[in-house]
């Protein structure tokens, strides 16, 4: 690791290893920092990606790193604990440089920042369900949707969205179960829809989920009688996100969008369309800024960035170089006789 790049990118998932693809490729020095701590680590397969579909998580960033460091780029295994913007005196629109510190003590400085670190998911404290995330126990029907299809699939209410899941979950299967789980829902306009689809609504709390012998989910159990089990192979599950970004206190809170009443989210970065956040020089891209976002767009994402970053540092350095020009020409005008 160089003491200073011209971009450094925290996080080394598909936006971030996106993005330091193309500013390698525009000849731009680029650090990545991966903290090791990906989103989809549990599932088995990529899917939506062209050329790329059922591809294996572990692969698609292999490969990702792999070509950064083809063009030059450095990748560094580590967690990043702070970020440290331009300091009071070089006024309000100073752009960079930023020292981004480590877990382990080093530190680096970067004239432009890629915040690609990702969210985590926090699931219902429910005994055995995190162990079968991603798996068994899914949140995203075009990931997973085909995958789960003709099962008996569940939709553990968690959100508000969890009624329209179910309606969706429709197109892949005929048999699809709607848990209520701890909340009033659905209300009587959500029941006749769900009701002339065919979906069935389980009323109870869901208190454990059962496995077969080969370790998949076969049944949840309900309060209040421990010995029946609702069948059910695949349980859909909406998530708790929260952004991987409590290290960048520059970004004040006009940058962070706090839980709205149709998405479950405790917070998340804001970005403009290319992903340019209100402090200058620091960009956000994937699901740290949009959790919705699936594998290829989350590369999508990086890669708009980085065209966007490149294109505001050529504008930095050719005003430089027309300053330098400037000052020259002043020099020698003076220091002629």
């Amino acid at each position: 690791m160089e003491s200073s790049y011209d971009v450094v990118v925290v996080g080394g998932g598909p936006a971030g290893l996106s993005g330091a693809v193309a500013l390698a490729r525009a000849r731009r020095s680029v650090l990545v920092l991966d903290a090791g701590a990906p989103r989809n680590t549990a599932a088995e397969h990529v899917h939506g990606y062209l050329g790329l579909e059922g591809i294996a998580p572990s692969e698609l960033l292999a490969r990702g790193r792999a070509e950064v460091t083809r063009y030059g780029g450095d990748l560094v295994d580590g967690e990043v604990t702070d970020v440290v913007g331009p300091g009071p005196s070089s006024g309000p629109e100073a752009t960079g440089p930023f020292t981004v510190r480590l877990a382990d003590g080093r530190n680096v400085e970067a004239r432009r920042l890629l915040i690609a670190s990702g969210t985590r998911d926090g699931l219902p404290e429910i005994p055995g369900l995190a162990a079968l995330w991603g798996r068994d126990v899914l949140h995203c029907p075009y990931c997973h949707g085909w995958e789960a299809r003709d099962k008996k699939i569940g939709v553990l209410v968690t959100a508000p969205t969890s009624v329209d899941e179910a309606l969706l979950l429709r197109q892949w299967s005929d048999d699809v179960t709607l848990y209520t789980h701890d909340t009033p829902l659905p209300d009587d306009a959500q029941r006749a829809r769900l009701q002339a689809r065919g979906v069935r609504i389980v009323e109870g709390e869901v208190t454990g989920v059962v496995t077969g012998a080969d370790g998949r989910l076969t049944g949840v159990r309900l309060a209040g009688d421990a010995m029946h089990v609702e069948p059910c192979e695949a349980l859909v599950v909406t998530p708790i996100i929260v952004a991987r970004a409590e290290f960048l206190d520059v970004l004040g809170p006009e940058a962070r969008t706090e839980a709205h009443d149709d998405e479950p989210l405790a917070w998340r970065l804001i970005g403009a369309g290319d992903g340019a956040t209100d402090v200058p020089g620091i960009w956000v891209a994937g699901n740290v800024a949009q959790v919705e976002a699936q594998v290829v767009t989350s590369a999508a994402m990086g890669l708009r960035a980085a065209v966007a970053i490149n294109a505001d540092l050529v504008r930095e350095d050719t005003d430089r170089a027309v300053a330098a020009q400037r000052s020259g020409g002043e020099q020698g005008h003076r220091a002629r006789p």
